[in-house]
């Protein structure tokens, strides 16, 4: 299954499906997520709430959808909503190599284990703000953050997915000539 955050589309070009949650502070933003299955057969997903992100595990036939309002966790076998959480304020969302999917607040990441109410933080070895999810090196996700209180402190860090460590990434000190 593969999944993409598209524009509106028209009216009739996709079989559409409408997911929402019941809430006095939802926006009036929605976000468009095309899937297609393996086959080819692509259906449309109306989602409430500013688009963030979208990321898909194969390994455990699930689909996490991202927007300002929400987060939705499907089966992405049948498009059900496996759960969704209101309100969510995770800035980045990344999938691991195995297939857990990661989650960050401002300070905060996370790792999904057994449902969206239920996560893990992941310990750092400083309290972190602003975390913006960078890049995969193998099994070492990279991030920068500054730290809380010292917001001139701006690290480059390594989340380490095989034993759920953060550390401070080592950088090789540049030599004058």
């Amino acid at each position: 299954m593969k999944a993409e955050i598209i524009n509106q589309p028209y009216s009739g070009e996709f079989e559409e499906r409408i997911y929402d949650v019941e809430s006095v502070w939802n926006s009036q933003s929605w976000t468009w997520i095309k899937f297609t299955d393996e086959n080819g057969i692509e259906k449309v997903g109306q989602f409430r709430g500013f688009p963030k992100d979208v990321k898909v595990s194969k390994q455990k036939n699930e689909i996490l959808v991202l927007t300002s309002d929400c987060a939705f966790r499907l089966d992405s076998l049948e498009l059900n909503i496996i759960e969704s959480e209101k309100q969510a304020d995770y800035g980045n969302l990344e999938i691991t190599p195995n297939g857990t999917f990661i989650l960050s607040e401002y300070s905060d990441i996370y790792k999904l284990e057994n449902s969206l109410s239920d996560m893990q933080i992941i310990k750092s070895p400083f309290e972190m703000d602003m975390v913006e999810f960078k890049r995969w090196n193998g099994n070492i996700l990279e991030f920068e953050c500054t730290e809380i209180t010292n917001y001139e402190r701006n690290e480059m860090m390594e989340l380490n997915t095989t034993n759920w460590t953060i550390k401070i990434k080592k950088t090789t000190p540049q030599h004058r000539v």
